[in-house]
């Protein structure tokens, strides 16, 4: 439960206070999950960008999804996309 939380906040923080829309979230995003969390690898992240670029909607709600899914689960992937 303590994950699901985390993905929650850390993910609700890039949301409300990153300003100049995906893809200057991706820095922010690739900074917490790969470098200070060590949810993801650098090689992952990576793979991430390229899939949230071609699937629809929102890069960084399609990254949120991944990385909430790689560290959780479904339940995971919910709270961070939220």
């Amino acid at each position: 439960m303590a994950i699901i939380l985390d993905l929650f906040f850390s993910f609700a923080k890039i949301g409300l206070f990153t300003f100049g829309g995906g893809y200057a979230m991706i820095f922010v995003i690739e900074d917490l999950c790969v470098e200070k969390r060590k949810w993801i690898t650098h090689d992952e992240m990576m793979n991430v960008t390229v899939i949230a670029e071609s699937t629809p909607g929102p890069i960084s709600i399609n990254c949120a999804t991944f990385v909430g899914y790689k560290r959780a689960g479904l339940p995971g992937a919910i709270a961070a996309s939220i």
